[in-house]
């Protein structure tokens, strides 16, 4: 298992939660954001488990 969550892919979720404050996300940002941070969801229940 990773020790750490991608850092390309946090920057990521902190620029799309940026953007949803200054205007609404394309339904593709939207789809994208929720899988990203699904994905962390997981790496951060399996290293809490760990």
């Amino acid at each position: 298992m990773e020790s750490k969550f991608d850092k390309k892919k946090i920057d990521r979720i902190n620029e799309l939660g940026r953007l949803s404050k200054t205007r609404e996300l394309t339904e593709e940002e939207k789809a994208e954001q929720k899988q990203l941070r699904e994905e962390y969801l997981q790496w951060f229940r399996r290293a809490i488990r760990a």
